[in-house]
């Protein structure tokens, strides 16, 4: 045998071994995911994730409202307000995750709110659909719109529009393009007791109310994704997150159990589980959500009742894979999560 063949099936025989190939294919090189996957180390309280890829910098982006959870003095829920958007990267397909930027939105004055964005990319350029209200307050008690921005670099954003919807109280946008080729947007109508209501466009600039969406329990954060050849919606009904299933985004079936409902075990992860997003890759689902880690049966009055107690108001993002079995979605929240999100 030559000395280059030799050398040569020596090299497989390594890599072989090593479990870099099997079956001449190379295997998933996906990480183990942190946990806490993130926390943000400006305010401490990062919430409400939203993942996208950012093409021009190949990486992956994770935006959320900044919850000013270390304040030294919270007046009722003024910590919940007055919030930015931070933005997370992620280099290593979504094992690890570090601080990058607040967005720079530029829109209403600097002590405007900003909540939970939902960001999606069409034909080159970013959209955000931002919960906007106009101060920062220490009750809940004043309007909220939900505000169109574009973007071509995931970070600068200029105001297209401000949304007309079904009330002058309004959060939480999630947007989905349907196989129809409309974009559906849900969200919460606080008006009509937390529901849940919808609207469509084909350019994402014009909108289309439709009105509730379904008849069912309050709830917040929607978030819209295909996966096994349907539609799936997550809410957070504050009591673990309900799966809702659709074969034509306007019929929902809810299954019995909600996801995420009893606590964890890993670190920062021994509560409920909030207000969501969900990365499919193949049949592969993850799904990146928060919890308040500090928060217990005994302390958790909600928002309000965290204003003395910094540990009860930080919050900590996570990430889970989701199972699928016989037609219902299930979540596993102790398993290690192994990810390399693909663009």
């Amino acid at each position: 045998m030559s000395t280059i063949r030799k050398w040569a099936v020596l090299l497989l025989a390594s890599l072989t071994l090593s479990g870099c190939m099997t079956n001449n294919r190379k295997i998933d090189t996906a990480k183990q995911a942190d946990k806490p996957l993130y926390r943000d180390t400006i305010y401490d309280g990062a919430a409400d994730p939203v993942v996208i890829w950012n093409k021009e910098e190949n990486r992956w982006f994770m935006f959320y409202t900044n919850r000013r959870a270390n304040i030294e003095v919270a007046n009722e829920v003024d910590w919940v307000h007055g919030t930015p958007i931070g933005i997370a990267e992620s280099t290593d397909g979504g094992a690890t995750w570090r601080y990058r930027a607040d967005a720079n939105i530029g829109y209403g004055g600097e002590d405007y709110t900003y909540w939970a964005p939902d960001v999606i990319e069409d034909n080159g350029s970013y959209h955000m659909y931002l919960t906007v209200v106009p101060g920062t307050f220490s009750d809940w008690n004043h309007p909220r719109d939900i505000v169109h921005f574009t973007s071509d670099n995931l970070i600068d954003w200029q105001q297209e529009s401000v949304l007309t919807l079904a009330s002058d109280r309004v959060i939480d946008a999630g947007v989905f393009k349907g196989n129809d080729d409309w974009w559906y947007m849900y969200y919460n109508n606080e008006r009509d007791g937390k529901s849940i209501y919808s609207a469509r466009s084909k350019d994402l600039y014009q909108w289309e109310d439709l009105g509730k969406a379904f008849d069912g329990q309050a709830g917040e954060g929607p978030k819209v994704f295909y996966w096994h050849d349907r539609y799936f919606m997550i809410i957070d009904h504050w009591d673990g997150l309900g799966v809702y299933s659709s074969t034509n985004l306007k019929e929902w079936q809810r299954q019995p159990e909600n996801i995420l409902r009893e606590p964890g075990k890993g670190p920062d992860d021994g509560t409920k589980g909030l207000h969501a997003d969900v990365v499919v890759q193949g049949d592969k689902a993850y799904i990146f959500y928060f919890t308040h880690p500090g928060r217990t049966v005994e302390n958790d009055g909600g928002a309000g009742a965290a204003n003395e107690a910094y540990n009860v108001r930080r919050s900590s993002i996570q990430v889970a894979e989701l199972e699928f079995n016989n037609g219902v979605i299930d979540c596993d929240r102790d398993k290690p999560v192994y990810i390399q999100l693909k663009k």
